[in-house]
């Protein structure tokens, strides 16, 4: 869970009065904490005694900053359209350091990501068909696998079932052989990606096993893609994915898969939420607190549209009042702005709120901001990012501008 430390009943994020920092940028307001994102790092690198690829996965925190700060790491990138590729050459990232892997795209924007030189992932059989007949051998490919493996904290996030729109199910395998054979395609990796929220390392070791057994019918590969899904604290004492039992166990196996192979091959991950969940705290404040026949409401000066997950997965965010967190803890649900019937906390367990007050929802750091909208016309929120006891912003609070810029106002 993200860390607050409380010091002479004041909030602290990153050593950083929340207080000072609200003041400061304003509320709502993204913080996020380099020193966590490079810690996960650390600890996900240090645990694979293997050749290990760490490709982040730009669609779970993709401000610039971000990544070059994950270049900085040694991380790749991991993409899932064009734009964010583009994201990633201009935060410094090699083309060869990108991996492409987008869903129901066309083939004129998969080409567009060829130009670009980075590598491609395809996940779908007439969209490798289309890439075989344009390009045979000339360009490397990767194929997505659908392992029909249910993972992950529920059905909305779990990718690798048998009624995902994700990969190329396991008993295509044959047709796959056939477009390859047809179109000279040059398979340079084996991708699955089951899902999020994964709690067992078997489900990780068991997919693992799947792409092993396929690649023995792809004589040329360079790189297992194990895609991620890594398990993150969502509250004190939750459990989380033994990423060193993983590394461990994976380690070995895939040692001995190598052997069998006859070469050594890359093992690439492709964590998002994982690095950056925990690392981040959405700050906002409390403009009402409503009392009903049945309940009692703190309405804040945000709502699903900066913080969309609990309405989106029913995802779990602990809640604080860091403005007083010593007070006398009462039952509130935590609700937005938006209308909408956006409750992002209900019959939580708050210290005393009062109107005015700083609300911190942890484990902000992933799918928060890069599921923000303008719904509502509602701006959207600044980000800042703590690095070594400085605090930088590196994107601004949105003005009226920002919603206006593309429209065009036609008098009819």
């Amino acid at each position: 869970m993200t860390p607050i430390e409380v010091k002479d009943n004041k909030s602290y994020f990153a050593n950083l009065p929340i207080e000072e920092l609200a003041s400061k940028y304003g509320t709502p307001t993204y913080l996020y904490d380099a020193a966590i994102i490079e810690k996960k790092y650390k600890q996900l690198r240090e645990a694979f005694k293997v050749k290990i690829n760490i490709k982040y996965a730009a669609k779970a925190l993709s401000n610039i900053s971000v990544l070059k700060f994950m270049k900085k790491l040694g991380a790749g990138l991991d993409t899932v359209s064009i734009q964010e590729v583009e994201l990633g050459l201009q935060a410094g990232f090699s083309p060869e350091e990108i991996i492409y892997t987008p869903n129901c795209v066309s083939i004129e924007e998969v080409s567009a990501a060829v130009d670009k030189g980075v590598i491609i992932n395809i996940d779908n059989i007439p969209l490798l068909e289309q890439f075989g007949h344009k390009y045979g051998s000339s360009v490397p490919v990767c194929i997505r696998i659908n392992p029909h493996i249910m993972a992950g904290g529920n059905y909305e996030i779990s990718t690798g079932h048998i009624d995902s729109k994700f990969g190329i199910s396991i008993h295509q395998m044959r047709h796959v052989q056939r477009v390859i054979q047809h179109t000279k395609l040059d398979v340079k990796g084996l991708h699955m990606h089951t899902g999020s929220d994964i709690l067992d390392v078997d489900v990780f070791l068991r997919g693992a096993e799947i792409l092993f057994e396929i690649a023995e019918d792809f004589p040329d590969l360079n790189f297992i893609d194990l895609g991620s899904g890594f398990k993150v604290s969502y509250w004190n004492d939750d459990n989380t994915t033994d990423v060193a039992e993983l590394g461990k166990k994976l380690s070995e196996r895939f040692k001995v898969f190598c052997s069998s192979y006859g070469r050594d091959l890359e093992l690439f991950f492709e964590p998002g939420k994982y690095l950056v969940s925990e690392a981040g705290l959405f700050i906002a404040k409390a403009n009402v607190v409503k009392q009903t026949t049945a309940t009692v409401f703190v309405g804040l000066d945000t709502g699903m549209n900066h913080l969309l997950r609990p309405k989106l997965y029913n995802a779990h965010h602990e809640v604080s009042n860091v403005s007083y967190p010593q007070g006398i803890e009462r039952i509130y649900s935590v609700v937005g702005y938006i209308c909408e019937s956006d409750t992002l906390a209900a019959d939580r367990k708050l210290n005393e709120v009062n109107e005015g007050d700083l609300i911190a929802f942890h484990n902000a750091g992933a799918y928060g901001m890069s599921m923000a909208s303008n719904y509502n016309s509602r701006f959207r929120p600044a980000e800042v990012l703590i690095y070594k006891g400085k605090d930088y912003l590196i994107r601004k609070r949105e003005d009226m501008e920002d919603i206006t810029r593309n429209m065009i106002a036609v008098d009819l």
